[in-house]
């Protein structure tokens, strides 16, 4: 930690008292303004000296003399195709302590304040830098419905984060995937707003400890993504405009806000879209008065990138959308121009002079939380000395915690949703033939999702060396690639590009169907000015910038399925691995079993292999609703009209529900009951394990609400646990609900509410069947 003077607030715990309000007064209007901006792209700040080590680039130093300081610094560790560094010039593990203790120095020095620059990094799913550890994404953690373990492993990377001089971790959260044909579907923890609310619950006290504990210690401030409403856009076109009233904005995106706020959250990131034509930049209603004044937040809202210069198109110049954001909300830009214009708006009116001290004193202040404040100016290479001896040790002790949490989490994310006849787990011992193919069957790429730095060479598998590691003496036949209609055409051509030929189907056991999709982005691809692929992908068919308006598999996979499938005689095993929900209609169709893969991270092919040979049983729900057809989109849930039974071409839309999930070994739910009482609404049931093995369980509450002033949903969830259920017992979980969930807005005597546990196997409902207010026991 940099030294500190008394009282300054080094760490965790509220900071100290006093020292915020002398330095506000001391700065000048431009240092203030200064403080507010994140202007830079922290990899073209630093570069490496001629004669070893690291200095700041002139581009650093300008930006350095023109605000006598910096507000905060974003991505100097970042690795990746829009960064362009890799490992042949990005700054490695061991040289982040070294590089961040120079920023530092640098510049502390750099004004007459003695005042540090907030370090601030991707980490949507682990940090995105070289040797950083990497989580599976958030959908397919969500498919794990595990808050507990998400908390462990955010505390695992925000203790990484934290030994690498890292202060703000911006992390994807609060969007709701509500319309899979956004490109950004896999950052989002699905689409129902109490699962994303409680994991996004996870992620703060993960990241920051509890009551912020482990900031400007072991943990670091986080950042969530996006506010608000960006899953919603119309048509799943990044951010465009959010088609929602406000009943929709409260009841659905706002939940995970209010969660963050409640475990102690110390930033937002306001979002690229509108909501009913206002840009959530440049909405005070969602910055001040929702966020601020009725939830209590006291962190700081951070812009997205360039977007405060986007409002331009919405004011008409550049100051005016600058002072536009900082009206609203918005303490700290990112990359913007606009945002620099504020020191002559201020200085032509005193109001916007009031703004720019309230959103300079929020920045201090969290400054003044994690150490940044009456900075010590030892010689830099002291400093560097210093930091490097103290994080190395931690960072590599950290990287290792986080790596292990990171494979349960890869375990967890697997969804079981077809398995005709028992056929998993397959039976290693009598397998001497296993032919794998299709796009994903030896690409690692395909198993990270997007915002990812390039891996050390050899820390991670592909589904094709898993495989063969797992059965070393059976062969494995490896047909990988997307088939073209020439592979299609005959069923004696010879394929070399992912449909096997009758000589590769020959003798096997199993064909296992590596399908799906990517977010991989290359070194060669084009993006814009905000790191979203511009132009058409080279190689992804999601992530940032890869928006799809048809939700079929890519590359003609259900030909692959199907000609497969006709080719081939024993069974056909389908692995989908993707960031989004696509169409798995044909898939299903002709396939014995269908394993469901989110992105599952750099351990993610031996987590699927394993699952497959019964290593583990795969125990996930999906975290969305499927469609069975692609212009059935979007469809959810909890809509408050069912789908089914309305479109003549597709008469039942929903191929699998949201918390759909199968098992290799039965559970049972019985003994469903609900007592309602004035406040609070206890609902218990019991889950009967008769398998001789323990069985991990996700149990979800749904109901569906009737009685008030609103249209209700088709159902929602109410409540979930994830148990453990030793051999032969039984479980009980016990949820003691706030009635204001369980009962319709404005809910009198006569409304009721249909409670029920819900899986593909069977539905459990009280023997009442209906939850009335201020009940006895059903």
């Amino acid at each position: 930690m940099p030294n500190v003077e008394p009282g300054s607030g080094s760490g965790g715990g509220e900071p100290g008292i006093g020292v915020v309000e002398p330095l506000l007064a001391e700065l000048s209007l431009r240092e203030k303004v200064g403080q507010l901006n994140q202007r830079l792209y922290g990899w073209q700040a630093v570069e490496r000296a001629p004669r070893g080590g690291f200095r700041l680039t002139d581009l650093a130093r300008a930006e350095l003399d023109r605000w006598g300081g910096l507000g905060a610094l974003y991505g100097v560790f970042r690795a990746d195709a829009w960064s362009g560094r890799s490992w042949a010039d990005g700054i490695r593990p061991e040289e982040r302590a070294e590089v961040a203790a120079l920023v530092q120095d640098e510049v502390s020095r750099a004004g007459g304040h003695r005042v540090g620059v907030l370090l601030s990094e991707e980490a949507p799913h682990g940090h995105q830098a070289l040797g950083g550890t990497l989580l599976p994404t958030n959908l397919a953690v969500a498919a794990g419905w595990d808050p507990a373990l998400l908390t462990e492993a955010a505390a695992a990377v925000a203790a990484e984060l934290a030994a690498s001089g890292v202060h703000l971790a911006l992390v994807s959260a609060l969007d709701l995937l509500r319309d899979p044909r956004w490109g950004r579907a896999e950052e989002c923890f699905g689409e129902d707003p109490l699962l994303a609310a409680e994991l996004t619950r996870a992620l703060v006290i993960g990241m920051q400890g509890g009551d912020r504990g482990a900031v400007g210690g072991g943990g670091v401030a986080i950042v969530l993504k996006h506010l608000a409403a960006q899953g919603e856009a119309v048509g799943g076109r990044n951010g465009q405009s959010a088609v929602i009233g406000p009943r929709d904005l409260r009841e659905l995106h706002l939940p995970a806000v209010r969660a963050a706020v409640e475990a102690g959250a110390l930033g937002f990131m306001a979002a690229y879209n509108d909501i009913d034509g206002v840009p959530c930049c440049a909405n005070r209603d969602l910055l001040t008065g929702y966020l601020r004044d009725e939830c209590g937040f006291d962190g700081i809202v951070m812009a997205d990138g360039l977007a405060v210069d986007r409002l331009t198109a919405m004011t008409g110049d550049p100051t005016a959308a600058a002072v536009a954001a900082l009206e609203a909300g918005v303490d700290l830009s990112l990359w913007d121009d606009s945002f620099g214009l504020l020191e002559q708006a201020a200085t032509e009116d005193p109001r916007v002079a009031d703004l720019v001290d309230a959103a300079c004193r929020r920045v201090l202040t969290l400054k003044q939380r994690v150490g940044l404040l009456a900075m010590a100016t030892a010689p830099a290479n002291e400093a560097r000395e210093r930091g490097t001896l103290i994080r190395r040790e931690t960072l590599a002790l950290a990287g290792r915690t986080a790596d292990g949490l990171s494979r349960r989490l890869a375990r967890q994310s697997l969804v079981l949703l077809h398995n005709d006849g028992g056929l998993l787990p397959l039976d290693r011992r009598a397998l001497t033939k296993v032919v794998l193919a299709g796009p994903n069957a030896c690409d690692v790429t395909a198993l990270l999702g997007d915002y990812v730095p390039p891996l050390p060479e050899g820390s991670a598998a592909g589904l094709d060396l898993a495989l063969r590691q797992a059965l070393p003496d059976a062969e494995v036949r490896c047909v990988s690639g997307a088939p073209t209609a020439a592979d299609l055409s005959g069923a004696e051509v010879r394929c070399v590009s992912g449909v096997p030929t009758a000589a590769d189907l020959k003798g096997a056991d199993v064909v296992i169907l590596a399908l799906g999709g990517t977010s991989h982005r290359t070194y060669a691809e084009d993006f814009a000015a905000n790191g979203a692929i511009a132009g058409p992908a080279t190689v992804a068919t999601a992530g940032e910038g890869v928006d799809l308006a048809d939700l079929s598999l890519p590359g003609g996979q259900d030909e692959l399925v199907e000609a497969v499938r006709a080719r081939s005689h024993c069974p056909v095993v389908a692995v989908v691995i993707a960031g989004r929900p696509h169409v798995l209609t044909e898939v299903l169709a002709h396939t014995d079993a269908l394993l469901w893969a989110g992105y599952p991270g750099p351990h993610g092919g031996h987590a699927i292999v394993d699952a497959l040979l019964g290593g583990h049983e795969p125990v996930g729900r999906l975290p969305f609703t499927a469609p069975r057809h692609p212009g059935a989109v979007p469809v959810r849930h909890n809509d408050r009209h069912p789908a089914n039974g309305v479109y003549q071409d597709a008469p039942d839309p929903v191929l699998f529900p949201f918390g759909a999930g199968l098992r290799y070994r039965p559970v049972l739910f019985d003994r469903l009951t609900a007592s309602a009482y004035a406040a609070t609404v206890r609902v218990s049931v019991e889950v009967v394990n008769p398998a001789d093995a323990a069985a991990e369980v996700v149990v979800p509450l749904f109901g569906h609400r009737s009685g008030g002033v609103v249209l209700p949903r088709v159902r929602e969830l109410l409540a979930f646990r994830r148990v453990t259920v030793p051999p032969g017992a039984r479980t009980t979980v016990v949820w003691d609900l706030p009635a204001a969930r369980c009962f319709a807005e404005g809910a009198a005597d006569r409304a009721v509410t249909d409670l029920y546990v819900e899986d593909l196997h069977e539905t459990i409902r009280p023997s009442a069947a209906e939850l009335i207010p201020n009940s006895e026991e059903l």
